[in-house]
């Protein structure tokens, strides 16, 4: 057995390396980490083959002095902590002072750097972990950092590197989350001689847009709450905007990217009730909050924080995004100017298209099934609106017809709105029952003849041992025989539903999961099926009043761009796209 001894110096580093530079991104992130403590404004990263045979980065932050150049290179060096209450209230991205050396340890790399007020730079190189002498250089300011041949003195750590598309999509990512964090700083970036990006100093929005595309800020909202020393702010994208994974995930920690398992479970939670299950949000989100609160010494690779206060934490941001991603579809096209831009193909909203009263009514309304579907919506008559002056277009404009007893076609300011009426109307009826519930006002509606149906043993004793639950959901159930109950009461909000099929969802619901978790955990998902068999059903003939209704219902409905299971309830083609189609001004 052999003799306990102490691991060299080089050893050390190449372990810690294992830790610490997975690959050329995980040498990336240190570096530019180091440049943006460094006060950098401006950082240039350039590559070659994806960063193995060379990545360099450049920065104009405050440099390094030459008598503390040979100690950047060195294990557990670093300007940025000197005690453990500096190492229990971190507020730098880099603290560990480590990075740099495990870099030198398994590659040839070149430190030049300039401090301010010097008359000029200096450079040092590191091979494997030796390091040369000092050397004057010429640099304008900030530093400079060459590295080359990655685990060249390690072969068999460099074969798990991919091929140069994987390791250069890693170093891209790499630097995409930093350029997200810090829109005030200027990043570029080159691969193999070619630019690839060059992002000068802007506003979050911007920047997103820059990095993530237009398609993702048109389709998110902002957001700004804060509570108890902790705010969050930035960009959530809508339901409508989704991926098939969860690469536009974007969480920082005091400016800092990380994964969180507290923090994913807050975000699953509040798009829960409007994501379709197979897919993915995107946002982009800061977290801020006194940096004793938090614990970022967790993993060498710091992309794991712990939170003394977890459960504030996870309620702001499940609150403050569920109120963001509910906001009505008037409500968030509030802050836009109140006279829509012009059309790209130059076309303006015509008074028969503002005023619905002009609209040719060629279907016989049906008044009872107008009220019952949308409540008692006053209907003022024909000559009190022309004497009124003509409205703002609503958001999802005016309905013009109903195409195959499925959508709803309305023209808006930009052009043709579409619309799932059945999806439209589940969530409007959704949300009115999860308001009466929450309130604690879910009316029943007694039934002129109550409706007897043949229930199963397990249904008639969930009926009788459940009374009071059935009540706060709005039903009345009665025992009439070991085999029959009877359906005396249902929701008002339900009352033109089948009061059977209502009542044999609700008992199956109990009868599975227990009566208290139903109007509790489970009151969601039972809502959700109530709200369904409510909705207006395909071939549903409506009127034009009738549409427009549920239009406006619509744009006054919390969350109402989805139905309850996910799926979209409208969608807009512009005028811009519809001349595409058809080629016109071609």
């Amino acid at each position: 057995m052999s003799s306990i001894h102490l691991l060299s110096d080089l050893l050390i580093n190449q372990i810690a390396a294992g830790e610490v530079v997975e690959r050329p991104s995980s040498a990336l992130k240190e570096l530019l980490e180091n440049s943006l403590d460094a006060g950098s404004g401006e950082i240039s990263v350039q590559l070659q083959q994806g960063g193995v045979k060379s990545l360099r980065v450049a920065d104009n932050g405050a440099g390094i002095t030459r008598d503390e150049l040979h100690l950047a290179l060195s294990r557990h060096a670093t300007s940025k902590i000197a005690s453990l209450d500096d190492l229990e209230s971190v507020r730098s991205l880099g603290f560990r002072g480590e990075a740099l050396a495990s870099i030198a340890a398994i590659s040839r790399l070149a430190l030049t750097s300039r401090r301010q007020g010097e008359r000029h730079a200096w450079r040092m190189e590191a091979a494997g972990g030796d390091l040369s002498g000092l050397q004057p250089a010429a640099l304008e300011a900030g530093t400079v950092v060459e590295m080359q041949d990655i685990y060249f003195n390690t072969p068999a750590r460099r074969k798990f590197l991919k091929t140069e598309a994987t390791e250069y999509a890693h170093c891209e990512e790499a630097l995409r989350r930093m350029a997200i964090s810090r829109p005030d700083v200027a990043f570029g970036l080159q691969h193999n001689g070619r630019k690839i990006w060059q992002l000068p100093p802007s506003r979050l929005a911007q920047r997103a847009a820059a990095v993530l595309g237009e398609e993702f800020t048109a389709a998110s909202v902002q957001l700004d709450e804060g509570a108890g020393g902790l705010r969050l702010h930035g960009m959530a994208g809508l339901p409508g905007f989704t991926r098939g994974s969860r690469d536009a995930q974007y969480v920082y920690v005091n400016g800092r990217f990380v994964r969180d398992k507290l923090i994913s479970h807050a975000i699953r939670e509040a798009y829960k009730d409007i994501l379709h299950h197979d897919r993915h949000p995107a946002f982009v989100l800061f977290i801020e909050l006194e940096p004793e609160m938090v614990d970022v010494n967790v993993h060498p690779s710091k992309i794991e924080v712990r939170f003394r206060e977890s459960r504030a934490v996870h309620q702001l941001i499940y609150h403050a995004l569920n109120k963001a991603l509910a906001a009505p579809i008037a409500t968030r096209q509030a802050d836009q100017p109140a006279s829509a831009p012009p059309l790209a193909s130059g076309y303006a909203p015509s008074p028969a298209y503002v005023t619905q009263t002009r609209m040719p009514l060629g279907v016989e309304e049906r008044s009872n099934l107008y009220q019952t579907l949308f409540g008692q919506i006053a209907r003022p008559e024909p000559s009190a609106l022309q004497a009124q002056p003509e409205p703002e277009v609503p958001p999802l404009g005016y309905a013009m017809a109903q195409l195959h007893g499925v959508y709803i076609l309305a023209q808006s300011v930009r052009g043709l709105i579409i619309v799932d009426m059945h999806a439209a109307h589940e969530r409007v009826t959704y949300e009115r029952l999860k308001v009466a519930m929450e309130q604690h006002a879910m009316s029943a509606q007694p039934l002129l003849i109550p409706v007897s149906f043949h229930a199963t043993q397990l249904e008639v004793a969930a009926a009788g041992e459940s009374h009071d639950a059935l009540g706060e959901l709005g039903f009345e159930l009665a025992v009439l025989s070991p085999t029959t109950l009877a359906v005396r009461a249902v929701p008002v909000l339900l009352q033109d539903s089948d009061p059977v099929l209502l009542a044999r969802d609700v008992l199956k619901e109990i009868r599975e999961y227990g009566a208290s978790r139903v109007v509790t955990e489970r009151r969601n998902e039972l809502l959700a099926t109530m709200a369904c068999h409510a909705s207006v059903r395909a071939n549903r003939r409506l009127t034009v009043p009738e549409m427009n209704a549920l239009l406006r219902e619509m744009e006054a409905t919390e969350r109402a761009d989805q139905c309850n299971h996910g799926r979209p309830t409208w969608r807009e083609i512009s005028m811009a796209e519809l001349d595409q189609l058809f080629m016109r001004g071609k």
